[in-house]
């Protein structure tokens, strides 16, 4: 930062050539020496320059080069009760304020928030992202924020910002009705309804967030390890034909010595059960003391989702939807979404398309 100032008695030129990228107000150094009535003020893109004088906020210059007057003071003057052409040197005290956007600030929550998923039940979740802030008013910042600092970051103003965020993310999350599988498909919204929660909040302290991005919504560690085994179990499908695909895999390894061991197994197997169906010596095979037990039950349908006017229903079972789609609630145009899909699709380009096959036409006219 760069200050110029006469070595003489008053001070002529008073500018700020910020090299920081964190550095939101910065106070002039005056050294106790007076501003000379006529000095040039500079002040350039992305700044403000805002005078307080004797405790009192007074002028606020925007980008250009100014000569100190009393016409361009209008404030300072009335406070001051200066006459027009007043020419005495004055004090005040002088902060550039950085008027720029300050991006990737971080947020996020520090403690699980609980929400009620309409699938799962009670759920924590965690959210986190970033946002931008800019000064959008740059009186009200050194007023209500400030003070007396001479110079100010965004660290000191953050952590007030952080905490506006969380709560009103907090909020939105245990409220939005938005389940957990589908959030990920709505953190657009989510960001919007934060920012715009927040906006209020953040204006009074002459503050603005031009940028708010949700980035990640997770669930605990041990949440998402049995949601990934209830997902592995679906692409697994039938779990005896799986199993019997890896044993069969294993033996036609030779180098991983499975064969040879699962042939013996196999082998003894067959041993025990010729001999526990035999009678005695010449007589037929006795009957099967049980009866085979029964087949494992067949895989879960895959479940759907519906998106009407911002919000979602479901999940649906496809037998759900077949009905839906006789009484007219379901069209090939109505958004849909299932797990493994990208997003949301309309319900005519995806395999649903075969339920409004099945859907006999309206009957003819008597």
């Amino acid at each position: 930062m760069v200050f110029d100032f006469l070595k003489g008695e008053f001070i002529d030129v008073i500018s700020w050539l910020d090299d920081t990228r964190d550095t939101m107000v910065w106070r002039f150094e005056r050294r106790g020496q007076a501003i000379k009535m006529g000095a040039k003020l500079t002040v350039r893109e992305g700044q403000a320059a805002v005078f307080i004088h004797e405790g009192q906020l007074a002028d606020v210059f925007g980008p250009g080069l100014y000569m100190l007057e009393t016409n361009n003071m209008p404030i300072m003057t009335t406070l001051q009760h200066w006459d027009h052409g007043f020419q005495s040197p004055f004090k005040s005290e002088v902060y550039f304020v950085n008027t720029t956007r300050f991006n990737d600030q971080k947020w996020g929550t520090k403690n699980p928030v609980m929400a009620r998923d309409p699938e799962f039940g009670p759920v924590r979740l965690r959210a986190f992202g970033t946002y931008s802030m800019r000064v959008t008013d740059p009186g009200l910042f050194i007023k209500e924020i400030v003070g007396t600092d001479g110079e100010f970051t965004t660290d000191e103003v953050s952590m007030q910002i952080r905490n506006m965020i969380v709560q009103q993310a907090s909020q939105v999350l245990a409220g939005s009705g938005i389940p957990v599988l589908d959030m990920a498909a709505n953190t657009e919204q989510l960001g919007g309804i934060i920012a715009k929660a927040i906006a209020p909040k953040v204006a009074e302290y002459g503050l603005s967030i031009p940028e708010f991005y949700v980035e990640n919504i997770s669930l605990p560690e041990e949440v998402e390890k049995a949601m990934d085994k209830r997902t592995s179990m679906g692409v697994v499908g039938d779990l005896n034909k799986y199993m019997q695909f890896n044993a069969a895999e294993a033996m036609g390894n030779p180098a991983s010595g499975a064969g040879s061991a699962m042939a013996t197994g196999a082998g003894m197997a067959m041993g025990m059960g010729m001999a526990q169906n035999m009678g005695p010596w010449g007589a037929a095979p006795a009957a099967a003391a049980a009866s085979a037990p029964p087949p494992p039950p067949p895989p879960a349908g895959k479940e759907w989702h519906l998106a009407e006017n911002g919000t979602t229903k479901g999940p649906f079972a496809e037998s759900d939807l077949r009905g839906m789609i006789g009484a007219g609630a379901l069209t090939r145009a109505s958004m849909v979404w299932s797990a493994g899909m990208e997003g949301w699709k309309p319900a005519g380009e995806t395999e649903l398309s075969k339920l409004f096959a099945m859907v006999p036409p309206p009957p003819p006219a008597p």
